[in-house]
């Protein structure tokens, strides 16, 4: 991994996913690209025909100094860390946050994005924001998704939700390389509703095939899937969760407001989406 994206807004949420993507470049070895994004407003011309070219100016330069501005108490976080040695480069682009994001991933060939999601304390909309769940369909990398008040701790224990298809192999095998970067443990998660159509068989294949690597594999017979994932991640002590996207139905069924009123204790970890390969 060389290249992190971090879209950032300069908000408190925003400040506190940078301290997590500072000590992840460091755990990956990799260089940070911070990307700050705004949209210039529509002004009709006709209305404005002298002073329409510094209308525009004017707002592009004051994007530029608060940017400008940002970038010193970014680093001086990075230096209260002593992680003042990671490389970071900054992009500011006028436009839409999520059409510059793809042209930033293609354009500076990007193998992960870090980013934070704004106030929510618990599961309730964490995928719900439209930034948050159109990055995660719209751009082909990994997203570790860090809500407001997760604050950053040593990654320990990272669960991995499967159902036991053959493509999720791949992206378990990628969990397991930054695992070992942080010394980490994987437990993987598959909840075997009444319906499964996995069989004994491919559960025995699994454990054959990764029985020299640092996971555990765990097989919770329920029809309750969502609050499943909720006890495994409460009580394995689950610091990252990785989810493999299948489509956004997936995320907004189990992180709806329903299922907020049946969680009696406050989760609020990373949660890392992985793509189908």
């Amino acid at each position: 991994m060389k290249k992190i994206l971090f879209p950032t807004d300069f908000s408190e949420a925003a400040t506190n996913a940078f301290v997590h993507a500072l000590e992840f470049a460091k755990i990956v070895n990799a260089e940070l690209v911070l990307l700050h994004t705004f949209e210039i407003p529509v002004y009709d011309s006709q209305f404005f025909p002298e002073n329409y070219a510094s209308i525009y100016s004017s707002i592009e330069l004051a994007k530029f100094e608060m940017f400008k501005d940002e970038i010193p108490r970014l680093r001086t976080i990075a230096a209260e860390r002593k992680l003042d040695h990671i490389v970071i480069k900054h992009r500011l682009m006028d436009g839409d946050l999520i059409f510059n994001l793809k042209n930033a991933v293609e354009e500076d060939h990007i193998d992960f994005v870090i980013m934070g999601t704004s106030g929510v304390s618990d599961w309730t909309k964490f995928f719900l924001g439209s930034n948050t769940s159109s990055v995660i369909s719209e751009v082909k990398v990994p997203v570790l998704c860090i809500p407001a008040d997760a604050k950053f701790k040593k990654i320990k224990t990272i669960g991995f939700t499967t159902r036991y298809r053959e493509k999720d192999k791949a992206e378990l095998r990628k969990v397991l390389e930054i695992a070992k970067k942080t010394n980490a443990k994987v437990k993987s998660l598959y909840v075997r509703a009444s319906n499964t159509d996995v069989s004994d068989a491919t559960i025995k294949e699994w454990d054959k095939e990764f029985a020299h690597e640092n996971v555990e594999f765990l097989v919770l017979p329920s029809d309750e899937v969502k609050e499943t994932i909720l006890d495994f991640v409460l009580y394995k002590d689950v610091d990252v969760l990785t989810v493999i996207t299948h489509k956004k139905s997936f995320f907004e069924s189990i992180f709806e407001s329903s299922f907020s009123k049946k969680i009696t204790k406050e989760v609020s970890i990373p949660v890392l989406v992985m793509h189908e390969s």
